[in-house]
């Protein structure tokens, strides 16, 4: 038997603006994710998103859940399988995470654009970073994003130069006359640099880098190869030029 919050939901998508999309009657053209497995096409899903947008997030949901079960199943994986939400707020569950974390062994991949990281249960914002092979960071995001990104991004040593001036006091008599005589006309007192090199452990990019030293139209990306080697954060301009 049906729950009551199984009902609530099919009744959200009880709407004439999806009746072509559930459509079983002989002029219906049913499309079925496992499709993407099988032959080599592209499809695109256009929700109802002003109108209807609980359904319209539900439907993502389970199209974001039905994709990392099917690419996970299928036996043949030489065609690649790609899914692009262009909003992935509340998309995002436990299962899923999990689901992502194995898509590349399964040459398979997922994009999910999110306007903040807050769009994704707290309980999920580590797991998710984690999972995921490539992210960026795009201009405008808060200091609150851009800890998260500095957090999953790590640290690496970088080597520092601290340079101390240290007055230089003389032992003999006619030093000691030079260094007044110098100091009378320049004004300055002898000195010596002491310089200090060090490895510090510092963030890749920090979060208040990323809130406000990323230009507009820019972003910054990390990139991972499907061996499973980081590379960097770099900052890119997406321009295309």
């Amino acid at each position: 038997p049906s729950t009551p919050l199984f009902r609530s939901r099919v009744a959200l998508l009880d709407r004439p603006a999806f009746a072509g999309f559930f459509a079983t009657g002989p002029d219906a053209r049913p499309f079925e994710l496992r499709s993407l497995g099988q032959y080599p096409l592209r499809v695109r899903v256009d929700l109802p998103e002003r109108g209807h947008a609980e359904a319209s997030r539900l439907l993502t949901r389970l199209l974001l859940a039905q994709f990392t079960a099917i690419t996970a199943a299928r036996t043949d994986t030489a065609l690649f399988a790609g899914l692009v939400l262009d909003d992935a707020t509340h998309a995002v569950t436990a299962e899923t995470v999990r689901g992502i974390r194995r898509l590349r062994s399964v040459n398979a991949g997922a994009v999910l654009t999110l306007r903040t990281v807050d769009d994704v249960p707290e309980a999920l914002h580590t797991p998710l970073l984690g999972a995921v092979g490539c992210t960026a960071a795009f201009s405008g995001i808060t200091t609150w994003d851009g800890k998260r990104f500095a957090e999953a991004w790590g640290k690496e040593w970088v080597e520092t130069r601290e340079v101390a001036q240290h007055t230089v006091f003389a032992d003999q008599p006619f030093t000691r006359a030079l260094h007044a005589l110098r100091k009378l006309v320049t004004g300055k007192a002898v000195t010596t640099d002491a310089v200090t090199v060090r490895q510090v452990e510092k963030e890749r990019w920090s979060a208040s880098e990323l809130a406000y030293a990323v230009p507009a139209g820019h972003a910054v990306i990390r990139l991972t190869t499907v061996d499973g080697e980081y590379a960097p954060p770099l900052l890119v301009e997406l321009g295309g030029r």
